[in-house]
Protein backbone atom coordinates (compact mmCIF):
# COMPACT_ATOMS: atom_id res chain seq x y z
CA UNK A 1 0.00 0.00 0.00
CA UNK A 2 1.58 3.47 -1.04
CA UNK A 3 1.35 6.34 1.99
CA UNK A 4 1.08 10.05 1.66
CA UNK A 5 3.62 11.99 3.50
CA UNK A 6 2.13 13.23 6.86
CA UNK A 7 1.65 16.71 7.15
CA UNK A 8 2.77 19.43 8.67
CA UNK A 9 5.84 18.04 10.00
CA UNK A 10 7.67 20.82 12.35
CA UNK A 11 11.00 21.88 11.22
CA UNK A 12 14.31 20.32 12.56
CA UNK A 13 16.12 21.82 15.33
CA UNK A 14 18.80 24.08 15.03
CA UNK A 15 22.20 22.95 13.16
CA UNK A 16 24.51 21.23 15.81
CA UNK A 17 22.11 18.90 17.47
CA UNK A 18 21.58 17.04 14.42
CA UNK A 19 21.21 13.62 16.54
CA UNK A 20 18.56 15.23 18.63
CA UNK A 21 17.03 17.14 15.37
CA UNK A 22 16.89 13.30 13.98
CA UNK A 23 14.96 12.26 16.97
CA UNK A 24 12.51 15.38 16.84
CA UNK A 25 11.66 15.05 13.34
CA UNK A 26 10.82 11.15 13.94
CA UNK A 27 8.71 12.03 16.78
CA UNK A 28 6.84 14.94 14.98
CA UNK A 29 6.01 12.62 12.07
CA UNK A 30 4.85 10.24 14.22
CA UNK A 31 2.70 12.53 15.94
CA UNK A 32 1.11 13.38 12.47
CA UNK A 33 0.87 9.95 11.61
CA UNK A 34 -1.04 8.90 14.61
CA UNK A 35 -3.15 11.97 14.08
CA UNK A 36 -4.14 11.62 10.75
CA UNK A 37 -4.31 7.56 10.53
CA UNK A 38 -4.55 6.01 13.98
CA UNK A 39 -2.50 4.08 15.79
CA UNK A 40 -2.70 1.00 12.99
CA UNK A 41 -0.88 3.54 10.61
CA UNK A 42 1.59 4.16 12.87
CA UNK A 43 4.95 2.25 11.61
CA UNK A 44 8.84 2.91 11.30
CA UNK A 45 8.70 2.64 7.83
CA UNK A 46 5.38 5.00 7.53
CA UNK A 47 7.38 7.30 9.84
CA UNK A 48 10.58 7.33 7.58
CA UNK A 49 8.21 8.40 4.50
CA UNK A 50 6.32 10.98 6.04
CA UNK A 51 9.31 12.70 7.82
CA UNK A 52 11.19 12.97 4.16
CA UNK A 53 13.68 10.12 5.42
CA UNK A 54 15.85 7.41 4.06
CA UNK A 55 14.35 4.04 4.80
CA UNK A 56 15.59 2.56 8.24
CA UNK A 57 15.82 6.24 9.69
CA UNK A 58 13.38 5.51 12.14
CA UNK A 59 14.81 2.52 13.47
CA UNK A 60 17.85 4.55 13.99
CA UNK A 61 16.13 6.51 16.69
CA UNK A 62 13.70 4.12 18.03
CA UNK A 63 14.54 0.20 17.21
CA UNK A 64 11.16 -0.73 18.34
CA UNK A 65 7.75 0.12 18.13
CA UNK A 66 7.68 0.53 21.97
CA UNK A 67 10.49 2.68 21.60
CA UNK A 68 8.77 4.54 18.72
CA UNK A 69 5.64 5.58 21.21
CA UNK A 70 8.34 6.50 23.77
CA UNK A 71 9.64 8.88 21.48
CA UNK A 72 6.35 10.50 20.81
CA UNK A 73 5.27 10.40 24.36
CA UNK A 74 8.23 12.38 25.14
CA UNK A 75 7.81 14.95 22.20
CA UNK A 76 3.73 15.14 22.66
CA UNK A 77 4.71 16.22 26.60
CA UNK A 78 7.37 19.07 24.55
CA UNK A 79 5.61 20.33 22.28
CA UNK A 80 1.99 20.44 24.68
CA UNK A 81 4.04 22.62 27.34
CA UNK A 82 4.75 25.17 24.66
CA UNK A 83 1.27 25.35 23.23
CA UNK A 84 -0.36 25.65 27.27
CA UNK A 85 3.06 27.97 28.13
CA UNK A 86 1.89 27.25 31.86
CA UNK A 87 5.21 28.62 33.11
CA UNK A 88 4.41 31.82 31.30
CA UNK A 89 1.33 32.28 33.24
CA UNK A 90 1.04 35.49 34.97
CA UNK A 91 1.80 35.52 38.47
CA UNK A 92 -1.68 35.07 40.30
CA UNK A 93 -0.70 36.86 43.08
CA UNK A 94 -0.65 40.30 41.26
CA UNK A 95 -2.69 39.75 37.82
CA UNK A 96 -5.53 37.98 39.97
CA UNK A 97 -8.05 35.74 38.41
CA UNK A 98 -8.82 37.26 35.67
CA UNK A 99 -5.25 37.03 33.90
CA UNK A 100 -5.19 33.67 34.97
CA UNK A 101 -8.51 32.77 33.02
CA UNK A 102 -7.40 35.18 30.23
CA UNK A 103 -3.55 33.11 29.72
CA UNK A 104 -5.64 29.73 30.19
CA UNK A 105 -8.48 30.34 27.78
CA UNK A 106 -6.02 31.31 24.90
CA UNK A 107 -3.77 28.19 25.51
CA UNK A 108 -6.89 26.49 25.48
CA UNK A 109 -8.10 27.98 22.45
CA UNK A 110 -4.60 26.80 20.99
CA UNK A 111 -4.97 23.22 21.56
CA UNK A 112 -8.15 23.37 20.08
CA UNK A 113 -7.26 25.11 16.83
CA UNK A 114 -3.63 25.58 15.67
CA UNK A 115 -2.66 22.19 17.69
CA UNK A 116 -6.23 20.31 16.82
CA UNK A 117 -4.02 17.20 15.45
CA UNK A 118 -1.48 17.46 18.54
CA UNK A 119 -4.69 17.08 20.82
CA UNK A 120 -5.60 14.03 18.48
CA UNK A 121 -2.43 12.29 18.69
CA UNK A 122 -2.64 12.81 22.27
CA UNK A 123 -5.72 10.82 22.85
CA UNK A 124 -4.53 7.70 20.74
CA UNK A 125 -1.35 7.15 22.80
CA UNK A 126 -3.47 7.85 26.02
CA UNK A 127 -5.65 4.81 24.83
CA UNK A 128 -2.74 2.90 23.61
CA UNK A 129 -1.07 3.31 27.31
CA UNK A 130 -4.21 1.57 28.83
CA UNK A 131 -2.80 -1.01 27.24
CA UNK A 132 0.53 -1.06 27.60
CA UNK A 133 2.13 -0.20 31.15
CA UNK A 134 5.39 0.51 29.57
CA UNK A 135 4.22 3.31 28.46
CA UNK A 136 1.64 4.51 30.72
CA UNK A 137 4.79 4.93 32.96
CA UNK A 138 5.83 7.66 30.36
CA UNK A 139 2.55 9.06 29.72
CA UNK A 140 2.18 9.28 33.50
CA UNK A 141 5.13 11.18 34.20
CA UNK A 142 4.73 13.84 31.45
CA UNK A 143 1.11 14.83 32.67
CA UNK A 144 2.46 14.69 36.09
CA UNK A 145 4.49 17.91 35.24
CA UNK A 146 1.44 19.56 34.22
CA UNK A 147 -0.33 18.84 37.39
CA UNK A 148 2.99 20.05 39.49
CA UNK A 149 2.15 23.34 37.60
CA UNK A 150 -1.88 23.50 37.92
CA UNK A 151 -1.28 22.97 42.10
CA UNK A 152 1.35 25.58 42.08
CA UNK A 153 -0.87 27.96 40.36
CA UNK A 154 -4.15 27.03 42.24
CA UNK A 155 -2.87 27.30 45.75
CA UNK A 156 -1.88 30.70 44.91
CA UNK A 157 -5.20 31.38 43.54
CA UNK A 158 -6.23 30.33 47.02
CA UNK A 159 -7.68 26.83 46.71
CA UNK A 160 -8.32 25.18 49.79
CA UNK A 161 -9.20 21.70 48.01
CA UNK A 162 -5.95 21.41 45.90
CA UNK A 163 -6.10 18.40 44.57
CA UNK A 164 -10.05 18.25 44.00
CA UNK A 165 -9.59 21.44 42.47
CA UNK A 166 -6.88 20.41 40.12
CA UNK A 167 -8.73 16.88 39.16
CA UNK A 168 -11.60 19.60 37.98
CA UNK A 169 -9.58 21.60 35.82
CA UNK A 170 -8.09 19.03 33.87
CA UNK A 171 -11.13 17.15 34.11
CA UNK A 172 -13.23 20.41 32.39
CA UNK A 173 -10.08 20.96 30.01
CA UNK A 174 -9.60 17.27 28.38
CA UNK A 175 -13.90 16.98 28.73
CA UNK A 176 -13.85 20.33 26.50
CA UNK A 177 -11.14 19.15 23.86
CA UNK A 178 -12.56 15.57 23.65
CA UNK A 179 -15.84 17.40 22.97
CA UNK A 180 -14.81 19.62 20.72
CA UNK A 181 -12.21 17.64 18.40
CA UNK A 182 -13.25 14.16 18.57
CA UNK A 183 -16.88 14.11 20.38
CA UNK A 184 -20.51 15.64 19.63
CA UNK A 185 -19.58 19.27 19.54
CA UNK A 186 -16.21 18.31 17.15
CA UNK A 187 -17.97 20.61 14.15
CA UNK A 188 -18.09 23.58 16.64
CA UNK A 189 -14.87 25.02 18.24
CA UNK A 190 -15.81 27.84 20.77
CA UNK A 191 -14.23 30.86 20.51
CA UNK A 192 -11.74 32.60 22.76
CA UNK A 193 -14.67 34.63 24.94
CA UNK A 194 -16.85 31.29 25.23
CA UNK A 195 -13.72 29.15 26.80
CA UNK A 196 -12.83 32.05 28.34
CA UNK A 197 -16.47 32.38 30.04
CA UNK A 198 -16.44 28.64 31.12
CA UNK A 199 -12.90 28.88 32.74
CA UNK A 200 -14.07 31.68 35.14
CA UNK A 201 -17.19 30.43 35.57
CA UNK A 202 -15.17 26.84 36.88
CA UNK A 203 -12.01 29.03 38.84
CA UNK A 204 -14.10 31.43 40.52
CA UNK A 205 -16.21 28.47 42.07
CA UNK A 206 -12.92 27.27 43.43
CA UNK A 207 -11.48 30.22 44.64
CA UNK A 208 -13.65 32.28 46.06
CA UNK A 209 -15.11 34.19 42.99
CA UNK A 210 -12.09 36.11 42.37
CA UNK A 211 -11.30 37.46 46.00
CA UNK A 212 -7.47 39.29 46.47
CA UNK A 213 -5.28 36.61 46.76
CA UNK A 214 -2.98 36.51 49.87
Amino acid sequence: MSHTPAHPVPPASAPGTAASSRADRVADAALALLAQRGMRGLTHRAVDEAAGLPQGSTSNVARTRQALLELAVRRLAEREARVLALHELPDPHTGGLDSVVEALALATHRALTRNRDLTVARYELALEATRRPELRAHFDAAGARFREQLTALLTALGSTAVERHVLSLVAWADGLMYSCVAGTYHARVPDPAEVRAGLRELLAGMTGAGRPVA
